[in-house]
């Protein structure tokens, strides 16, 4: 029998490393129980480790498997080489991996090939769609079929997890750990933040709009009609200040530039460190975006959010009124944002109260019941 434990987290994307931050930082406040190895597959390298930064932490494993224009296909057998030959050097207890990326989907299956336990940390979203979104719904639902601990981030997810046949004493209800990331960052970080904001003209007192767009399904015609509906409304509503973070994807990035540029009240910016995204996310009147992790986010400041897709495997803000889906549309993105620009920013805010995806402590539920699995799997 060992009693500390080897624990491999693998992740390799922006969102994955916010996400797993507070479970990483718990797990080492019990160096005695657990020795702790961080593998950043680099699916998005620069915003990745420098988003591991902020929380004070460094990847011990990079794997720097991104080429320009990359296929899924190519990803994920670069990947899954890179992860066996890191299993066959190393004894794990368990992979933790996050969300639904290429990099999660290889992480879990290369523990699987090595019979190491998988723990999936927000488990059971679901949009029952394959195509929306598209390759993440259907990576979600495999690695379920392969994990041993589910960190169900709410009800609803948990009943899907149920719904599928999964065991419910593998099934625990912890909340979202990207409610957690939003705590850790330090006032000065914060400050910091405020300042970049200040030198790009941008302040809290601004009616500011946040625009997040970059799936992959919403690449081509869809991302035209989203780029037109930006355009247009910052024609309609002059004195506010529409905020455009670009994706480093190639393919978006030049169709924003092309669309949007030379416009006075559309900022168009490199990729944002996470501190700077949080403070425009706390201070913006509207967000519209096709992101699942601000989806989660934008609640916890009371910002309505208007999600840019036809399937949202996040439900409990559309059931609770804190955003709303409105495809990719035109026409009908232009209408649903008229709504809330035609109003006064604090007339639109929505109750942060009944935020669905977490209380701040969901790596604390997390950690209690990865001790508990390991008490009763004697290794």
């Amino acid at each position: 029998m060992r009693d500390k434990k080897n624990i491999l987290f693998v992740f390799g994307t922006r969102p994955e490393a916010i996400k797993l931050a507070p479970v990483i930082l718990e797990m080492k406040k019990y160096p005695a129980l657990y020795n702790v190895t961080i593998c950043n597959t680099e699916q998005q390298k620069e915003l990745s480790n420098q988003t591991l930064s902020f929380f004070g932490l460094k990847a011990d494993i990079n794997l720097n498997v991104m080429t320009f224009n990359q296929t899924l296909a190519a990803l994920q057998s670069k990947i899954l080489k890179k992860l066996s030959e890191i299993f066959q050097k190393n004894k794990f207890d368990a992979v933790i991996v996050q969300g639904d990326t290429m990099s999660i989907f290889c992480g879990a299956l290369a523990a699987f090939y090595n019979k190491v336990p998988v723990f999936h940390v927000e488990a059971g979203l679901r949009s029952y769609n394959m195509a929306e979104p598209f390759p993440e719904e259907a990576i979600r639902q495999m690695v379920s079929k392969i994990t041993d601990l589910h960190f169900a981030p709410t009800q609803l997810s948990y009943r899907a997890l149920l719904d599928e046949k999964i065991p419910p004493d593998k099934i625990f209800i912890t909340g979202n750990t990207v409610v957690d990331a939003l705590f850790y960052l330090p006032e000065n970080v914060m400050l910091e933040a405020e300042g970049f904001w200040s030198r790009l003209s941008i302040r809290p007192s601004n009616d500011i709009v946040l625009i997040t767009a970059h799936r992959r399904e919403n690449h081509g015609a869809r991302m035209e009609e989203i780029l037109s509906s930006i355009k247009e409304l910052a024609d309609k509503f002059k004195k506010h200040k529409f905020v455009i973070p670009v994706h480093p994807n190639p393919n978006v990035k030049k169709k924003v530039l092309g669309a949007l540029s030379g416009k006075n009240n559309i900022l168009i910016t490199e990729p944002l460190d996470y501190p700077h995204l949080v403070w425009i996310m706390k201070n913006s009147k509207l967000i519209l975006t096709d992101s699942g992790g601000i989806q989660e986010e934008a609640p916890a400041f009371g910002v309505p959010t208007l999600v840019m897709r036809y399937e949202t495997e996040r439900k409990e803000g559309i059931e609770l009124g804190l955003a709303k889906l409105v495809g990719t549309d035109r026409a009908v993105i232009v209408r649903e944002s008229e709504m809330y620009l035609a109003k006064d920013k604090l007339s639109v805010r929505t109750d942060s109260s009944k935020n669905p995806y977490g209380d701040g402590h969901a790596a604390e539920y997390i950690l209690r019941s990865i001790r508990e699995y390991f008490k009763g799997n004697i290794i």
